[in-house]
């Protein structure tokens, strides 16, 4: 879809000094109540050029495809004793953060051939291998739906997305100029012949 790039934002695989352990998470098929989560993920990470609710919402809700929420499974890294308030209290906030979405993708297939919609995943969760845990179950939907022929679009100036589809696979068969706007980037077009 013009203006969506199926790849991470281009820090999306670097990992921090700074940053915590990685979070547990799961993935699991996308639904309409995860809307709102999978927008705000988008609009964070694509700007201007993020796809409109509506069309996100009819994406979501496509007999052709399949979205996939990556959330977070909260682990309570508590290490000593609590007293009952405490206990209380930090389960009201694992409550409410148990499940929060950190990322998200989408699949598109017609027949034999496939696309790679979009992959996003939050900021702070960036270099965490979010990102290619969402590729890799795309791959395994695009294999159970029987494509062939999996394509993506991806910015040109975004070199760690490149290199992640590079690992599993998709190689570089064009430029499509002007792709993404109103940023005017382009977008480098990439194929991977799925095994039979």
């Amino acid at each position: 879809m013009p203006g969506q790039e199926s790849g991470v934002p281009e820090d999306a695989m670097t990992q921090h000094a700074d940053q915590s352990p990685p979070a547990t998470f799961r993935i699991r098929t996308a639904t309409a109540s995860d809307l709102d989560a999978i927008m705000a993920i988008e609009r964070a990470s694509f700007g201007a050029s993020a796809w409109e609710a509506e069309t996100m919402r009819a994406e979501i809700g496509s007999e052709w495809g399949r979205y996939i929420v990556a959330e977070e499974i909260a682990t309570d890294g508590f290490a000593g004793e609590r007293t009952a308030a405490e206990s209380a209290v930090a389960e009201g906030a694992d409550a409410a953060d148990s499940h929060r979405a950190l990322g998200y993708a989408g699949l598109r297939s017609v027949g034999v051939e496939g696309d790679v919609q979009t992959i996003a995943v939050v900021e702070e969760a960036r270099g965490r291998g979010i990102g290619r845990a969402l590729l890799a179950e795309l791959l395994i939907e695009a294999e159970r739906r029987g494509v062939r022929e999996l394509f993506l679009e991806v910015r040109a100036d975004n070199p760690v997305a490149r290199a992640l589809y590079e690992s599993v696979g998709f190689g570089e068969i064009g430029v499509r100029p002007r792709y993404y706007q109103p940023e005017d980037v382009d977008a480098v077009v990439m194929k991977k012949e799925m095994l039979r």
